[in-house]
């Protein structure tokens, strides 16, 4: 199974939102639709995203502000956002995007693949930026391996049908611990 990132789609025309999950159905990621500047903060503070497309025009907290509050936090604060406007583009309008943390700005309407390819290239060096972390796992986890191994081989737990039973068991929780890791993409393979 290959990994999955999230992409947060945030406008509050529920057709708008429909049309993004149509254009960006076929690269196989997680599409998380929101309606307001409000659901978008809260969803960037509960998950990880690759990217975030935003409407800068929404009622309430316009798509401005809500790329403000979303690079506040530590926790969203490198999440790239392309900004996307039905409003005549004005170089101002650009400018105050880019200070609001934009990577991209796109007028509507907007080529689907030129949307499209620009959200694969976020979801692609998400993805990248993962694997350091995911082998560090990885390595760990085979270390763990190596250990339980040779724990289930000690004559003191051979002798002890109590001490094999929780070795056997142990073994088994690494096991699943691995197999989790190899379903997020992120194992190599090694096994007990």
């Amino acid at each position: 199974m290959a990994r999955q990132a999230r992409i947060l789609l945030v406008d509050d025309r529920p057709e708008n939102l429909i049309a993004l999950e149509a254009i960006l159905s076929s690269l196989g990621q997680i599409l998380v639709p929101v309606q307001s500047g409000e659901q978008a903060v809260q969803a960037v503070l509960a998950d990880e995203y690759a990217v975030v497309l935003l409407d800068i025009m929404m009622p309430g907290m316009d798509g401005f502000e809500t790329a403000a509050q979303i690079k506040r936090h530590a926790k969203s604060r490198d999440v790239p956002i392309i900004f996307l406007t039905a409003a005549t583009m004005q170089p101002e309008q650009a400018f105050r995007g880019y200070a609001a943390g934009a990577v991209d700005y796109l007028a509507k309407p907007f080529d689907p693949w030129v949307l499209k390819t620009k959200v694969q290239v976020f979801v692609g060096l998400y993805l990248k930026g993962q694997e350091p972390v995911l082998s560090q796992l990885s390595a760990g986890l085979g270390a763990v391996e190596e250990t339980v191994a040779l724990l289930r081989k000690l004559p003191a737990v051979l002798r002890n049908a109590e001490a094999a039973e929780t070795a056997a068991q142990l073994a088994r929780r690494v096991g699943r611990l691995r197999d989790a890791l190899e379903a997020f993409g992120g194992g190599t393979g090694q096994q007990a």
